[in-house]
């Protein structure tokens, strides 16, 4: 081809052809510069199919990775409204007569009360998009919107989390060891005992204790926390998983 368009212009030479010539030589170049666009647009088109189509992977990843991490949620809310349900009941018996208080399960009581609830999600994509830079791969900004704010959100919970074990480890477990049976509230849970403490202790003393219930107030203080921010993660993968629906 290339060979055929240059016998043409020598031709148009020798036949001293001049204007011609430019003219051809003119519209050559618009050939050529056409012909450079269409590649051009070719490449676009083939990048935009391979960018789309790993689009649609991320989504589809995206979509399933928050339909599990839905469930795990549910699951730790379940649990954190069972333990601050528990620990409302608990600090509702302060101060009540004792033959009442002798009325409830208190080594379940306090068993459910000291599970927080907890969340553990998974964040491979989400990990893997940040890190690889292909978050910008997302066309959808409210997206991309929802997922910096999952970020944000969820390392507010951890501390919400945080603060309510630490309320477990530095207070509560520590008053209740000396004023409670731990065994007889581990029944209850991986251990299992089948017998109660043989110690003589006064259980009912701690509803009794000014003590007690502050420590309650502030533990259930912070395990409400945890739940609330648990219940705004839940919102916020709803709306996720929505908009990466198929």
């Amino acid at each position: 081809m290339i060979k055929f368009f240059r016998k043409i212009r020598q031709n148009l030479l020798m036949e001293n052809k001049t204007g011609k010539y430019f003219k051809y030589a003119i519209g050559e170049i618009i050939l050529v510069v056409i012909g450079i666009l269409i590649a051009l647009q070719i490449n676009n088109w083939n990048q935009e199919r391979l960018f789309s189509n790993e689009e649609k992977i991320i989504l589809k990843n995206i979509h399933t990775e928050f339909s599990e991490n839905k469930i795990a949620l549910k699951l730790g809310l379940e649990e954190n409204n069972q333990g601050s349900n528990a620990s409302i009941t608990l600090l509702n018996l302060v101060g009540q007569k004792r033959e009442f208080i002798q009325q409830h399960n208190l080594d379940s009581l306090m068993y459910v009360m000291l599970e927080t609830g907890s969340f553990r999600p998974s964040e491979n994509t989400i990990s893997d998009l940040l890190q690889s830079g292909k978050l910008q791969l997302i066309r959808n900004e409210r997206l991309k919107n929802l997922l910096y704010k999952w970020t944000r959100n969820l390392k507010k919970t951890d501390v919400s989390f945080n603060r309510a074990e630490l309320k477990i480890d530095n207070e509560l477990v520590p008053y209740l060891s000396k004023h409670y049976s731990m065994k007889d509230i581990d029944a209850y849970g991986t251990l299992q005992w089948k017998s109660k403490t043989l110690l003589n202790i006064d259980k009912l003393y701690i509803f009794e204790d000014i003590q007690f219930e502050n420590i309650m107030d502030d533990y259930l203080y912070r395990v409400k926390s945890a739940g609330n921010n648990l219940k705004e993660l839940l919102t916020i993968i709803d709306k996720i998983i929505l908009e990466t629906e198929p």
